[in-house]
C-alpha cells in the first residue's frame, strides 16, 4: 500500500514510549511498498532526531542507525514539493490554519490520491475536511 508519510510518524517510530502497534504495522507495510514524503521530510526527521540527541534522550550512534535504517525503506522523496509551495500548498495552509510544512503533506496526499500517516491532530483534521483517508494510528 503507497501512502504519504509525515515526520511525526516516522519519528515516533523511533522511540518506544511513543510507538504503537498500528505504527510498527505501518513501517512493516512499508517494507512493501512505497511511501512518499515531501522534500522537506528529511531535514524535519534529521532535526528531531538532532534534537533527541542534544536532550540525551538518542545517542548520536543511535541516530546515525535510524538515520541509515530509514535510507533502506522504499520512500520516495517527491520533488514536486517546491513547485506547490506557494500555490496548492499555501492555500491548504491558509484553509486550513496549518503550518506551510504541514500543508505540505496534505498537499502531497491529495495530489498523489494517497492515504496519509500522521500523528498530527490539525493535521489530521485537515485532512478529513479534505476528504484525505487517513491511516489509524
Amino acid at each position: 500500500m503507497s501512502l504519504v508519510l509525515d515526520s511525526s510518524t516516522t519519528v515516533a517510530r523511533v522511540f518506544p514510549d511513543e510507538c504503537t502497534p498500528a505504527i510498527l504495522d505501518l513501517f512493516r507495510k512499508i517494507t512493501n511498498s512505497v511511501a512518499w514524503v515531501p522534500e522537506l521530510w528529511r531535514l524535519e526527521v534529521a532535526n528531531s532526531l538532532s534534537v533527541s540527541v542534544k536532550r540525551k534522550r538518542l545517542l548520536k550512534e543511535d541516530r546515525n542507525n535510524i538515520l541509515l535504517e530509514l535510507l533502506n525503506l522504499p520512500i520516495e522523496c517527491d520533488e514536486e514539493t517546491g513547485t506547490q509551495a506557494w500555490g496548492h500548498t499555501l492555500e491548504l495552509a491558509d484553509r486550513h490554519s496549518l503550518t506551510v510544512y504541514d500543508a505540505t503533506y496534505l498537499e502531497l496526499a491529495l495530489r498523489r490520491a494517497l492515504p496519509l500517516a500522521t500523528l498530527d491532530r490539525d493535521l489530521r483534521r485537515a485532512a478529513e475536511n479534505e476528504g484525505v483517508r487517513l491511516l489509524g494510528l
